[in-house]
């Protein structure tokens, strides 16, 4: 039985989560590739928008990359929003909101939110920076078991509050730590035997 490979992977804002170009207009976006020496057949264990940041597993295991993508796993993310978020806004957030996916109406799963304060501090620079013309910025956590098309990004705006920047920490019990962007680590197994 040939030995697997699996990583942990801080990707960077404007790098998209594959490893091939898949369209004519994008062959200027750097790929997953640009960023290590992944061995062969290496696949990316659901992905991050191009704008996101943060945790990503990657694998050649396509068992382990599904039962990572199930519900039984917690995604975190850490992100910072357009504006203070109000009370009422968090308690929407974690009941469950409606959004739009594959052009129908879905609402989502109940889930964990609250305040960070003070704002996270990350081991690598944010892409942006909102300067104080911009208005105020407030950064939440928000902990979900599911992985729609840019979910938290539309969970946010459905409240009325815009993600500004949106980095995944955690995926069950892998967390980002301080692996600065692009950052690889190596890791011997992602599931338990």
């Amino acid at each position: 039985m040939p030995r697997h490979h699996h990583y942990l992977l801080n990707k960077p804002h404007s790098c998209l989560s594959q490893f091939t170009h898949q369209h004519n207009t994008r062959r200027n976006k750097r790929m997953l590739g640009e960023l290590y020496d992944f061995a062969p057949g290496t696949m990316s264990i659901g992905r991050l928008d191009e704008h996101s940041e943060g945790l990503l597993l990657l694998t050649t295991d396509g068992k382990v990359s599904a039962a990572i993508t199930s519900r039984k796993f917690e995604k975190e993310y850490y992100v910072e929003l357009d504006g203070v978020i109000t009370d009422a806004a968090l308690e929407q957030l974690r009941c469950g909101v409606e959004i739009g996916f594959d052009g129908k109406r879905y609402t989502t799963l109940p889930g964990e939110v609250r305040r960070l304060t003070p704002p996270p501090v990350f081991s690598f620079p944010p892409r942006r920076v909102r300067g104080a013309s911009h208005g105020p910025t407030s950064w939440v956590a928000v902990v979900i078991r599911e992985g729609k098309y840019r979910q938290v990004r539309k969970m946010t705006a459905a409240v009325g509050f815009p993600t500004v920047r949106l980095i995944r920490v955690r995926i069950g019990s892998w967390a980002l730590g301080d692996l600065g962007a692009g950052g690889v680590r190596e890791l011997t197994t992602l599931l338990p035997d």
